[in-house]
Protein backbone atom coordinates (compact mmCIF):
# COMPACT_ATOMS: atom_id res chain seq x y z
CA UNK A 1 0.00 0.00 0.00
CA UNK A 2 1.37 3.74 -1.02
CA UNK A 3 2.54 5.76 1.42
CA UNK A 4 -0.07 8.30 3.54
CA UNK A 5 0.59 11.96 4.28
CA UNK A 6 -1.27 12.22 7.85
CA UNK A 7 -2.43 16.29 6.23
CA UNK A 8 -3.66 16.92 2.65
CA UNK A 9 -3.40 20.73 1.73
CA UNK A 10 -6.53 19.94 -0.68
CA UNK A 11 -8.55 17.75 1.69
CA UNK A 12 -7.89 20.66 4.23
CA UNK A 13 -9.03 23.03 2.04
CA UNK A 14 -12.22 21.61 0.97
CA UNK A 15 -12.98 21.19 4.29
CA UNK A 16 -12.80 24.50 5.67
CA UNK A 17 -14.51 25.79 2.21
CA UNK A 18 -17.23 23.27 3.48
CA UNK A 19 -17.24 24.57 6.70
CA UNK A 20 -17.48 28.28 5.53
CA UNK A 21 -20.87 27.04 3.18
CA UNK A 22 -22.51 25.49 6.63
CA UNK A 23 -22.29 28.39 8.32
CA UNK A 24 -23.58 31.10 5.65
CA UNK A 25 -25.99 28.09 4.24
CA UNK A 26 -27.32 28.43 7.84
CA UNK A 27 -28.43 31.99 7.83
CA UNK A 28 -31.52 32.40 6.15
CA UNK A 29 -31.00 35.93 4.95
CA UNK A 30 -27.56 35.24 3.98
CA UNK A 31 -26.61 36.82 0.85
CA UNK A 32 -23.63 34.26 -0.19
CA UNK A 33 -25.77 31.28 0.60
CA UNK A 34 -27.67 31.82 -2.90
CA UNK A 35 -25.12 30.67 -4.78
CA UNK A 36 -23.55 27.83 -2.76
CA UNK A 37 -24.29 24.52 -3.84
CA UNK A 38 -27.66 23.57 -2.62
CA UNK A 39 -28.97 26.30 -4.90
CA UNK A 40 -27.92 24.42 -8.16
CA UNK A 41 -27.68 20.77 -6.70
CA UNK A 42 -30.12 18.57 -5.60
CA UNK A 43 -27.57 17.76 -2.50
CA UNK A 44 -25.79 20.36 -0.36
CA UNK A 45 -22.68 20.85 1.59
CA UNK A 46 -23.44 18.13 4.18
CA UNK A 47 -22.89 15.47 1.25
CA UNK A 48 -19.67 16.70 0.87
CA UNK A 49 -18.84 17.30 4.50
CA UNK A 50 -19.16 13.20 5.45
CA UNK A 51 -17.71 12.46 2.05
CA UNK A 52 -14.33 14.52 3.23
CA UNK A 53 -15.14 13.27 7.18
CA UNK A 54 -14.75 9.59 5.39
CA UNK A 55 -11.70 10.62 3.31
CA UNK A 56 -9.92 12.32 6.17
CA UNK A 57 -10.26 9.15 8.10
CA UNK A 58 -8.83 6.80 5.82
CA UNK A 59 -5.73 9.15 5.87
CA UNK A 60 -5.45 9.39 9.34
CA UNK A 61 -5.61 5.90 10.08
CA UNK A 62 -3.74 4.82 7.43
CA UNK A 63 -0.72 7.44 8.18
CA UNK A 64 -1.37 6.75 11.96
CA UNK A 65 -0.83 2.55 11.53
CA UNK A 66 2.50 2.92 9.31
CA UNK A 67 4.20 5.22 12.19
CA UNK A 68 3.03 3.38 14.54
CA UNK A 69 0.65 0.24 14.09
CA UNK A 70 -2.70 -0.65 13.18
CA UNK A 71 -3.59 -1.13 16.94
CA UNK A 72 -2.75 2.16 18.26
CA UNK A 73 -4.96 3.39 15.06
CA UNK A 74 -7.72 1.21 16.20
CA UNK A 75 -7.63 2.80 19.62
CA UNK A 76 -7.43 6.64 18.23
CA UNK A 77 -10.50 6.28 16.10
CA UNK A 78 -12.24 4.45 19.76
CA UNK A 79 -11.16 7.65 21.59
CA UNK A 80 -12.27 9.80 18.61
CA UNK A 81 -15.79 8.70 18.68
CA UNK A 82 -15.54 9.77 22.53
CA UNK A 83 -14.38 13.11 21.23
CA UNK A 84 -16.76 13.51 18.90
CA UNK A 85 -19.63 12.62 21.71
CA UNK A 86 -18.24 14.92 23.88
CA UNK A 87 -18.40 17.81 20.74
CA UNK A 88 -21.92 17.04 20.60
CA UNK A 89 -22.69 17.99 24.40
CA UNK A 90 -20.55 21.15 23.62
CA UNK A 91 -22.52 22.00 20.88
CA UNK A 92 -25.94 20.94 22.21
CA UNK A 93 -25.17 23.25 25.55
CA UNK A 94 -24.22 25.97 23.07
CA UNK A 95 -27.14 26.16 21.24
CA UNK A 96 -29.35 25.86 23.78
CA UNK A 97 -27.59 28.95 26.00
CA UNK A 98 -27.38 30.76 22.78
CA UNK A 99 -31.05 30.35 22.44
CA UNK A 100 -31.45 31.18 25.57
CA UNK A 101 -29.82 34.42 25.71
CA UNK A 102 -31.05 35.59 22.65
CA UNK A 103 -35.15 34.76 23.86
CA UNK A 104 -33.84 36.72 26.81
CA UNK A 105 -33.43 39.68 24.73
CA UNK A 106 -36.51 39.62 22.89
CA UNK A 107 -34.71 38.20 20.10
CA UNK A 108 -37.47 35.57 18.37
CA UNK A 109 -36.53 33.47 15.31
CA UNK A 110 -37.46 30.45 13.78
CA UNK A 111 -34.34 28.57 14.81
CA UNK A 112 -33.76 29.01 18.21
CA UNK A 113 -34.56 25.57 20.25
CA UNK A 114 -37.71 27.10 22.10
CA UNK A 115 -38.89 23.55 22.37
CA UNK A 116 -35.93 21.63 23.77
CA UNK A 117 -35.73 24.82 26.52
CA UNK A 118 -39.13 24.40 27.27
CA UNK A 119 -38.74 20.58 28.03
CA UNK A 120 -35.54 21.85 29.76
CA UNK A 121 -37.58 24.11 31.95
CA UNK A 122 -40.05 21.39 32.54
CA UNK A 123 -38.30 18.41 33.41
CA UNK A 124 -34.93 19.08 33.21
CA UNK A 125 -33.44 15.38 34.27
CA UNK A 126 -35.68 13.93 31.24
CA UNK A 127 -34.47 16.66 28.85
CA UNK A 128 -31.11 16.11 30.22
CA UNK A 129 -30.66 12.33 29.96
CA UNK A 130 -32.25 12.82 26.59
CA UNK A 131 -29.34 14.81 25.32
CA UNK A 132 -26.79 12.53 26.81
CA UNK A 133 -28.59 9.83 25.31
CA UNK A 134 -28.68 11.13 22.01
CA UNK A 135 -32.81 11.22 21.99
CA UNK A 136 -32.62 15.02 21.74
CA UNK A 137 -30.31 16.32 19.69
CA UNK A 138 -30.63 20.44 19.37
CA UNK A 139 -30.56 22.53 16.64
CA UNK A 140 -26.75 21.86 14.19
CA UNK A 141 -25.58 19.33 16.85
CA UNK A 142 -27.30 16.45 14.97
CA UNK A 143 -24.56 15.43 12.16
CA UNK A 144 -22.19 14.72 15.63
CA UNK A 145 -23.95 11.70 16.58
CA UNK A 146 -23.78 10.30 13.47
CA UNK A 147 -20.26 10.70 13.12
CA UNK A 148 -19.63 9.70 16.69
CA UNK A 149 -20.73 6.74 15.22
CA UNK A 150 -18.89 6.05 12.05
CA UNK A 151 -16.01 6.64 14.50
CA UNK A 152 -16.66 3.84 16.39
CA UNK A 153 -17.09 1.34 13.36
CA UNK A 154 -13.72 2.82 11.37
CA UNK A 155 -11.69 -0.41 13.32
CA UNK A 156 -13.62 -2.71 11.02
CA UNK A 157 -14.21 -1.04 8.07
CA UNK A 158 -10.92 0.58 6.96
CA UNK A 159 -8.81 -3.08 6.81
CA UNK A 160 -12.29 -4.37 4.89
CA UNK A 161 -11.24 -0.99 2.68
CA UNK A 162 -8.26 -2.21 1.74
CA UNK A 163 -8.19 -5.59 1.42
CA UNK A 164 -11.94 -6.38 0.55
CA UNK A 165 -13.38 -2.67 -0.90
CA UNK A 166 -16.53 -4.64 -3.00
CA UNK A 167 -17.93 -6.37 0.50
CA UNK A 168 -17.84 -3.43 2.52
CA UNK A 169 -19.47 -1.46 -0.76
CA UNK A 170 -22.08 -3.65 -0.90
CA UNK A 171 -22.78 -3.91 2.48
CA UNK A 172 -23.08 -0.33 2.61
CA UNK A 173 -25.25 -0.23 -0.32
CA UNK A 174 -27.26 -2.92 1.48
CA UNK A 175 -27.51 -1.00 4.49
CA UNK A 176 -28.50 2.69 2.90
CA UNK A 177 -31.18 1.01 0.72
CA UNK A 178 -32.40 -0.43 4.38
CA UNK A 179 -32.17 2.73 5.85
CA UNK A 180 -36.24 3.81 5.58
CA UNK A 181 -37.16 1.04 7.56
CA UNK A 182 -34.31 1.28 10.31
CA UNK A 183 -34.89 4.89 10.31
CA UNK A 184 -37.86 4.51 13.48
CA UNK A 185 -35.55 2.01 15.13
CA UNK A 186 -33.58 5.11 16.27
CA UNK A 187 -33.69 6.32 19.37
CA UNK A 188 -35.73 9.81 19.80
CA UNK A 189 -37.62 11.63 22.65
CA UNK A 190 -41.45 12.53 22.23
CA UNK A 191 -41.26 15.34 19.47
CA UNK A 192 -37.96 14.93 18.08
CA UNK A 193 -36.16 13.12 15.18
CA UNK A 194 -32.74 12.65 13.49
CA UNK A 195 -31.81 15.06 10.88
CA UNK A 196 -29.66 12.41 9.22
CA UNK A 197 -30.39 8.73 9.45
CA UNK A 198 -26.81 7.34 9.96
CA UNK A 199 -27.69 4.29 8.72
CA UNK A 200 -28.15 6.00 5.14
CA UNK A 201 -25.44 8.53 5.84
CA UNK A 202 -22.70 6.06 5.64
CA UNK A 203 -22.50 5.27 2.40
CA UNK A 204 -21.26 8.48 1.91
CA UNK A 205 -18.69 7.87 4.49
CA UNK A 206 -17.56 4.79 3.20
CA UNK A 207 -17.26 5.73 -0.22
CA UNK A 208 -15.07 8.43 0.93
CA UNK A 209 -12.78 5.57 2.64
CA UNK A 210 -12.88 3.22 -0.25
CA UNK A 211 -11.96 6.22 -2.47
CA UNK A 212 -9.00 7.01 -0.38
CA UNK A 213 -7.92 3.39 0.00
CA UNK A 214 -7.92 2.19 -3.98
CA UNK A 215 -7.67 3.50 -6.62
CA UNK A 216 -10.87 4.35 -7.74
CA UNK A 217 -10.72 7.81 -9.38
CA UNK A 218 -7.29 6.98 -11.29
CA UNK A 219 -8.37 3.42 -13.06
CA UNK A 220 -12.12 5.01 -14.47
CA UNK A 221 -9.94 8.55 -15.45
CA UNK A 222 -7.27 6.49 -17.50
CA UNK A 223 -9.38 3.97 -19.09
CA UNK A 224 -9.86 3.96 -22.83
CA UNK A 225 -13.99 4.88 -22.32
CA UNK A 226 -13.03 7.29 -19.28
CA UNK A 227 -13.85 10.21 -21.11
CA UNK A 228 -17.57 8.89 -21.18
CA UNK A 229 -17.75 9.58 -17.28
CA UNK A 230 -16.78 12.86 -17.65
CA UNK A 231 -19.69 13.57 -20.34
CA UNK A 232 -22.30 11.57 -17.94
CA UNK A 233 -21.34 13.77 -14.73
CA UNK A 234 -21.76 16.74 -17.02
CA UNK A 235 -25.29 16.29 -17.84
CA UNK A 236 -25.73 15.07 -14.35
CA UNK A 237 -24.47 17.87 -12.80
CA UNK A 238 -26.38 20.28 -15.70
CA UNK A 239 -29.76 18.47 -15.36
CA UNK A 240 -29.52 18.71 -11.53
CA UNK A 241 -29.21 22.42 -11.71
CA UNK A 242 -31.70 22.97 -14.34
CA UNK A 243 -34.03 21.72 -12.81
CA UNK A 244 -33.21 23.83 -9.72
CA UNK A 245 -32.84 27.12 -11.48
CA UNK A 246 -35.87 26.37 -13.69
CA UNK A 247 -38.28 23.85 -12.44
CA UNK A 248 -38.22 23.97 -8.50
CA UNK A 249 -40.58 26.03 -7.13
CA UNK A 250 -40.89 24.16 -4.18
CA UNK A 251 -37.86 22.28 -2.14
CA UNK A 252 -38.16 18.33 -2.25
CA UNK A 253 -39.94 16.55 0.35
CA UNK A 254 -37.91 16.97 4.01
CA UNK A 255 -37.30 12.99 3.62
CA UNK A 256 -35.29 13.16 0.57
CA UNK A 257 -32.21 14.63 3.11
CA UNK A 258 -32.77 12.35 6.11
CA UNK A 259 -32.31 9.10 4.17
CA UNK A 260 -30.48 10.25 1.30
CA UNK A 261 -31.96 9.54 -1.36
CA UNK A 262 -30.46 8.38 -4.71
CA UNK A 263 -30.92 11.40 -6.81
CA UNK A 264 -28.66 13.34 -4.11
CA UNK A 265 -26.36 10.41 -4.37
CA UNK A 266 -26.37 10.25 -7.78
CA UNK A 267 -26.04 13.97 -8.02
CA UNK A 268 -23.36 14.49 -5.30
CA UNK A 269 -21.35 11.49 -7.05
CA UNK A 270 -21.79 13.65 -10.33
CA UNK A 271 -19.87 16.55 -8.43
CA UNK A 272 -16.90 14.70 -6.82
CA UNK A 273 -15.74 13.47 -10.17
CA UNK A 274 -15.58 16.73 -11.93
CA UNK A 275 -14.04 18.21 -8.57
CA UNK A 276 -11.73 15.08 -8.77
CA UNK A 277 -10.15 16.18 -12.33
CA UNK A 278 -9.83 19.29 -11.30
CA UNK A 279 -7.55 18.73 -8.56
CA UNK A 280 -5.69 16.33 -10.82
CA UNK A 281 -5.10 19.28 -13.05
CA UNK A 282 -4.03 20.82 -10.02
CA UNK A 283 -6.38 23.50 -9.53
CA UNK A 284 -7.23 22.18 -6.16
CA UNK A 285 -3.52 22.76 -4.59
CA UNK A 286 -3.15 26.54 -5.89
CA UNK A 287 -6.29 27.91 -4.34
CA UNK A 288 -5.33 26.51 -1.29
CA UNK A 289 -2.01 28.07 -1.61
CA UNK A 290 -3.95 31.47 -2.63
CA UNK A 291 -6.46 30.95 0.13
CA UNK A 292 -4.32 29.73 3.25
CA UNK A 293 -7.24 30.76 5.50
CA UNK A 294 -9.44 28.67 4.37
CA UNK A 295 -7.17 25.47 4.52
CA UNK A 296 -6.63 26.47 8.40
CA UNK A 297 -10.32 26.42 8.99
CA UNK A 298 -10.17 22.54 7.79
CA UNK A 299 -7.14 21.93 10.02
CA UNK A 300 -9.05 22.93 12.82
CA UNK A 301 -12.50 21.10 11.92
CA UNK A 302 -14.04 20.25 14.71
CA UNK A 303 -13.58 22.87 17.02
CA UNK A 304 -14.57 25.24 13.68
CA UNK A 305 -17.84 23.29 13.11
CA UNK A 306 -18.88 24.00 17.23
CA UNK A 307 -18.02 27.46 16.80
CA UNK A 308 -19.68 27.64 13.48
CA UNK A 309 -22.83 26.17 14.78
CA UNK A 310 -23.56 28.91 17.28
CA UNK A 311 -21.97 31.96 14.73
CA UNK A 312 -25.03 30.68 12.33
CA UNK A 313 -27.68 30.35 14.92
CA UNK A 314 -26.77 34.09 16.57
CA UNK A 315 -26.50 36.03 13.27
CA UNK A 316 -29.28 33.73 11.59
CA UNK A 317 -31.71 35.17 14.31
CA UNK A 318 -30.41 38.94 14.94
CA UNK A 319 -30.71 38.86 10.66
CA UNK A 320 -34.20 37.44 11.31
CA UNK A 321 -35.15 39.66 14.02
CA UNK A 322 -33.87 42.88 11.74
CA UNK A 323 -35.38 42.13 8.89
CA UNK A 324 -38.69 40.53 10.12
CA UNK A 325 -37.41 37.63 7.97
CA UNK A 326 -37.31 39.73 4.68
CA UNK A 327 -33.87 39.42 2.55
CA UNK A 328 -32.00 42.69 2.58
CA UNK A 329 -29.37 42.62 0.13
CA UNK A 330 -26.65 44.89 2.40
CA UNK A 331 -27.77 43.05 5.62
CA UNK A 332 -27.38 40.12 4.37
CA UNK A 333 -23.74 40.93 3.04
CA UNK A 334 -22.57 42.38 6.07
CA UNK A 335 -24.13 39.00 7.81
CA UNK A 336 -21.97 36.88 5.44
CA UNK A 337 -18.74 39.26 6.04
CA UNK A 338 -19.28 38.94 9.79
CA UNK A 339 -19.91 35.14 9.60
CA UNK A 340 -16.80 34.60 7.66
CA UNK A 341 -14.11 36.47 9.55
CA UNK A 342 -15.30 35.20 12.85
CA UNK A 343 -14.51 31.64 11.61
CA UNK A 344 -11.34 32.84 10.44
CA UNK A 345 -10.73 34.43 13.23
CA UNK A 346 -11.55 30.97 15.71
CA UNK A 347 -9.22 29.05 13.16
CA UNK A 348 -6.63 31.53 13.90
CA UNK A 349 -6.97 31.87 17.60
CA UNK A 350 -7.19 27.84 17.62
CA UNK A 351 -3.67 27.49 17.42
CA UNK A 352 -2.48 30.35 19.75
CA UNK A 353 -4.85 29.32 22.37
CA UNK A 354 -3.79 25.85 22.47
CA UNK A 355 -0.65 26.57 22.97
CA UNK A 356 -1.39 29.20 26.03
CA UNK A 357 -3.86 27.16 27.40
CA UNK A 358 -3.74 23.61 26.77
CA UNK A 359 -6.39 21.85 28.66
CA UNK A 360 -8.78 23.75 27.23
CA UNK A 361 -8.18 21.58 24.15
CA UNK A 362 -7.63 18.07 26.23
CA UNK A 363 -9.41 16.39 23.61
CA UNK A 364 -8.00 16.95 19.65
CA UNK A 365 -10.85 19.52 18.45
CA UNK A 366 -8.92 19.16 14.80
CA UNK A 367 -10.10 16.73 12.41
CA UNK A 368 -7.42 14.49 11.74
CA UNK A 369 -9.75 11.49 11.51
Amino acid sequence: MPKFQSRLVELDFFRGLVLLIIVVDHIGGSILSRITLHAYALCDAAEVFVFLGGFATATAYAALAERRSETVAQQRFLRRALEIYRAFLVTAGLMLLVSAVLIAFSIDAPNLTTTDLTDLAATPASALRDILLLRRQPYLASVLPMYAGFALIVPVILPLARTRPWLLLAGSVALWASAPALYGYLPVAAGTRWDFNPFAWQLLFVLGIVMRCQPVYPRLSAARHGWLINVLALAIVAAAACYKLLFEHVPLIGIFKPNLSWLRVVNFLAIAWLIANLIRLGWAGRLARWLPWVGLIGRHGLLCFIAGSAISLVIDSLLYTATSGYLNLPLGLMADAIAISALIGVAQAAGPVARIYPRLFAFRFKTSG
